[in-house]
């Protein structure tokens, strides 16, 4: 008789009383979680979920200490299914295959579905989220993945379509203080101290310092009761929350979608003139960790882009704060990227140049390879010259105001007007000059 090897079945709900806090307090239940109320209810997505046969395999997306986790685990509860979890950080997609191939041939005792849970599925390459589609396919398994990234960028399209997308929101900060209160106070899996154990501003301290993240939260608490405890303390005070968590963890992931979210809502308000905001978002993404030689990169596009000849200054202003943050670093250098983030909200704006830019090469990549004009060719040879190269080609600096009404377009293309400057700064001046040429170019030649 062959003995299959018995996959993993760990099943939710065994916690340990010397497990962390925010483990413990993991609920078990719909009726005990807290949060995401635009989701769960009847008649709403969850709700659809539990009722569906086969259970269909779902993708949780939301930030750290959103729930993604817990409600993976309700479900499989509420479903009676095995629960095989998994993390893309510490399992091999091997072990993973292993598991799922004695499924396959019959290695549980049971019929009941059978949960794939892979934490952080995001950190699963391409190759190793392809090496599950066969058992999703076949329906050897439901597959529940978690990730805090964008899935339509970090889940392979084939998988992503056998998943339906939970989306879940931050919690807000009466969740998250619903959640410390109730870790406050339970005496069997929690830290069973009365609510007065803590003073109201060390728990806004610690909502507030948790960015709605609720294992932040849990963790500060834990760490401000043991202090208080191993001080003697009657109570956690401010101070004591302070020491718990001494920095606020943004939310933030330079590799991830909040990435171009906050470099998009700082190029938005640079571009809106609006320099508190500007500020607010350069410092958001400092703090947070983003490389400023990025930020200054960025920069100076926005330069060209959105301020362009209304104040040429803004390039090399911007060009200057790069380099001085190359000479100072941080955080000394971050004072002239910020000078420059002020320059360019309140810089007079125009993308005459970007949208000019843009339809020349439009026409060049649909017109084909006009030739050159023969009198704008450079006639280095005698031979060149008898063809005709740079024949009749008239010299600016030979007439007056170095301008002459010359064509310089292919004739076969024939003249364009890409550029139209805008009023604004110094690019009304680019204007005012620009009406003259083009008048002298529609005279008739003399």
């Amino acid at each position: 008789m062959t003995r299959h090897k018995k996959p993993p079945s760990l099943f939710p709900g065994a916690r340990q009383p010397r497990a962390p806090l925010a483990d413990r307090m993991r609920p078990g239940t719909l009726s005990g979680f807290v949060g995401q109320e635009e989701i769960l209810g009847e008649g709403k997505f969850l709700s659809s979920v539990l009722s569906a046969r086969p259970l269909p395999s779902l993708i949780f997306w939301g930030p750290p200490g959103s729930g993604k986790t817990t409600l993976a685990r309700i479900i499989a509860r509420e479903t009676d299914a095995v629960f095989l979890p998994y993390s893309a950080v510490l399992s091999g997609i091997k072990e993973i295959k292993d598991a799922l191939a004695e499924l396959k041939k019959g290695g549980r005792a049971d019929e009941r579905p059978a949960i794939l849970f892979i934490d952080e599925i995001h950190r699963f390459n391409k190759a190793q989220q392809d090496a599950l589609l066969p058992f999703v396919e076949e329906g050897t398994v439901t597959l529940f993945g978690t990730t805090t990234e964008n899935p339509s960028f970090e889940i392979r399209n084939a998988l992503l379509s056998r998943c339906r997308v939970l989306v879940l929101s931050p919690l807000t900060a009466a969740h998250v203080e619903t959640i410390a209160r109730r870790a406050l106070t339970d005496a069997e899996m929690g830290l069973g101290k009365p609510e007065t154990y803590i003073e109201p501003d060390a728990l806004r301290h610690i909502v507030g310092i948790s960015d709605g993240d609720a294992r932040v939260a849990l963790n500060a608490l834990e760490a401000a009761v043991a202090i208080a405890e191993h001080k003697g303390l009657g109570n956690v005070d401010v101070a004591t929350a302070e020491e718990a968590l001494r920095r606020k963890a943004l939310l933030y992931d330079k590799d991830g979608e909040e990435h171009y979210n906050l470099i998009s809502a700082f190029h938005k308000s640079l571009r809106g003139s609006d320099p508190d905001a500007s500020l607010y978002w350069l410092a958001r993404m400092l703090e947070g960790g983003e490389d400023p030689l990025y930020i200054a990169r960025r920069m100076v596009r926005f330069a060209s882009e959105d301020v362009g000849n209304a104040a040429p200054g803004a390039l090399q202003l911007t060009l200057a704060a790069s380099e001085t943050y190359r000479m100072l670093g941080s955080p000394e250098g971050e004072l002239a990227l910020a000078q420059a983030a002020v320059y360019l909200a309140t810089a007079p704006k125009s993308n005459r140049v970007y949208t000019a830019f843009g339809k020349a090469m439009k026409d060049v990549r649909s017109g084909g390879s006009h030739p050159v004009p023969l009198h704008l060719r450079n006639a280095p040879t005698r031979m060149m010259k008898d063809l005709g190269y740079g024949d009749k080609y008239q010299y600016p600096h030979d007439f007056a105001e170095a301008f002459v009404p010359e064509n310089y377009f292919p004739e076969t293309l024939g003249q364009r007007k890409y550029y139209q400057p805008s009023e604004a700064g110094y690019e009304k001046t680019i204007s005012d000059r620009l009406k003259a040429w083009w008048g002298a170019r529609r005279k008739p030649a003399k």
